[in-house]
């Protein structure tokens, strides 16, 4: 089930690429860069909506259904299997080595 969404999420991902670079910009044209005519509205001029900025948005509302699935089923999946380290074996520990305690220094011999 979640190679069959991945798919589905690259197919989406990458026509929601295509569908985006095929769209015109609103008021693309060099007037409207520096305040010509081109722009009187605030975000461009109403315009009905192309087939291609329809497929756009199905293509964004299938990219975010995709998305909130396979985190979904990443979540659940982690959940159920544990932690990772859950199957590791510990490191060996490592001890210091034995530190020698220096030799006493000689006493001289008792004075008489």
């Amino acid at each position: 089930m979640v190679v069959l969404i991945t798919v589905i999420h690259i197919v989406v991902c990458l026509f929601l690429i295509i569908v985006v670079l095929l769209q015109s910009g609103q008021s693309a044209d060099i007037a409207a860069a520096f305040g010509g005519m081109g722009s009187q509205t605030a975000f461009g001029t109403r315009t009905a909506a192309t087939v291609l900025s329809k497929a756009t948005t199905w293509a964004t509302i299938m990219f975010m259904v995709t998305s909130i699935t396979l985190s979904v089923f990443a979540t659940r999946h982690a959940n159920r299997s544990g932690s990772v380290l859950e199957g590791s074996r510990p490191a060996p520990t490592r001890s210091a080595p034995m530190q020698q305690k220096p030799a006493p220094a000689p006493q001289p011999p008792p004075s008489r």
